[in-house]
């Protein structure tokens, strides 16, 4: 390993998840079981990814942990909060996305995870009524509830640094509102005055998370860290942030589909894009609201990728549309079809159909240990603000909108991206351009 500036991860790393339902039990076995041996963590990139450093005669093919001083599973100690006071093997049994047999090598580990009362607003999630919520409390009293939270974890875990993973429901959407979300001072008032209505529990998280020095993200479409009041928060406590949406089924599939059509100059006439899931995200995102949220995340993907003013032949005007359906008996196995109208030489029509069955949890509990062992490096390497090489995991990467900036959701774009920053954290240069 080359010589570089990243602070060596010394010690334990605390994992704080917001939610402990399907994803983060699903995620927090999988880590217990592959660190006893008995399970593999597949999907992970930075357990299983390889990057190219150096050219030529240099050019060797390396591990994460090989450029850059990562922490390993057996660093990990969890936490969490949620709306249910069901541990963490209570949740992954009542989930039902693994078996049995495959959670109970680890149910003593699991069970000792119980999880802190939520800063919960039922107006932000209206199908979800869990008893294990901080009850009376203004916003501010929830920033200051969840900043105790964390620190008396830090000192029972006697954990040295800390992640704070959000991987709970999705909230009613939240429009950016320029006179609260514009500057941390007016935020901070906002928070202090009580501001329900512009002031998201996720919010609350963030912003304990950021002040008590531990990098966040934000796995669900949220509108949390993509405002400028928590670019400015996370500039000041120098630590990094990303979100949002964890990049999970129909939406990766899209990010890497759509770069087929693209490349290979064809048209497109519209995208249809349909998805039946069960457990509980269905559930909450049955509610319009919450939708919306998830809509506007799952929009944003493909209109940056086939970009109308590139190329007026082939992508003005169609027609994207996305649908989510609660459908109880499929629980976590949720099934995404895409119906892809295209057009080629001289116009002429064709389609592509793509059926994707997959299970949400399986695909995003990877996703979530990637973005915490990243995240924890970034803030070693001392990198704040958005995390734009994080892209890659995200539906809806943040970026600053403020300027212009639009985002990259082009998925070979991103991995480009990301093994970039691998690389110069690895005190390697950043060798490959993004065209």
């Amino acid at each position: 390993m080359k010589a570089t500036n990243v602070k060596p991860a010394e010690g334990k790393l605390g994992v704080l998840v917001v939610g402990l339902g399907a994803v983060s039990s699903t995620f927090m076995t999988g880590v217990l079981m592959a660190r006893k041996g008995l399970a593999k963590p597949v999907g992970s990139m930075t357990q299983y990814d390889k990057i190219r450093v150096g050219k030529g005669a240099d050019k060797k093919y390396l591990k994460y942990a090989d450029i850059v001083p990562m922490a390993t599973l057996d660093d990990i100690v969890f936490g969490a909060w949620d709306v249910y006071p069901a541990n963490a093997y209570e949740s992954a049994i009542n989930c039902e996305v693994l078996k049995e047999r495959d959670i109970n090598p680890v149910k003593d580990e699991l069970e000792a995870i119980k999880p802190m009362k939520a800063a919960f607003d039922h107006n932000y999630a209206k199908r979800l009524d869990g008893e294990n919520v901080m009850v009376g409390k203004t916003r501010w009293e929830m920033v200051e509830q969840l900043r105790e939270d964390i620190r008396n974890f830090k000192k029972e875990a006697g954990v040295d640094r800390v992640v704070v993973l959000w991987a709970a429901s999705t909230e009613v959407y939240v429009p950016v509102d320029e006179n609260v979300h514009g500057t941390l001072a007016a935020m901070e008032a906002a928070m202090k005055a009580d501001d329900k209505e512009h002031i998201a529990p996720s919010m609350c998280y963030a912003y304990a998370a950021l002040t008590e020095g531990a990098p966040f993200i934000m796995g669900a479409p949220n509108t949390t860290v993509d405002i400028p009041a928590m670019w400015e928060l996370s500039e000041k406590t120098g630590m990094p942030i990303s979100g949002k949406d964890f990049k999970t089924g129909q939406t990766l599939v899209k990010s890497g589909f759509a770069p087929i059509i693209g490349t290979r100059c064809l048209g497109l006439s519209g995208w249809f894009s349909t998805n039946i899931l069960g457990n509980r995200d269905g559930l909450v995102l049955d509610e319009p609201a919450n939708f919306r949220t998830k809509e506007v995340s799952k929009l944003s993907t493909l209109e940056s990728i086939l970009v109308p003013e590139e190329q007026p032949d082939l992508y003005t005007d169609y027609y994207h549309k996305v649908r989510i359906n609660y459908y109880p008996p499929r629980n976590d196995n949720k099934e995404g079809w895409d119906n892809i109208d295209i057009f080629g030489w001289m116009g002429y029509p064709m389609q592509i159909k793509i059926n994707f069955l997959c299970r949400d949890s399986i695909l995003a509990a990877p996703l979530c240990l990637d973005l915490v062992l990243l995240s924890d490096l970034a803030a070693r390497a001392g990198r704040h603000g958005i995390q734009r090489f994080l892209s890659f995991f995200l539906k809806s990467p943040m970026h600053d909108y403020t300027k212009g900036e639009v985002p990259v959701n082009h998925l070979f774009q991103q991995y480009v991206m990301l093994k970039n920053a691998i690389r110069e954290m690895g005190g390697y240069e950043a060798d490959e351009e993004i065209d």
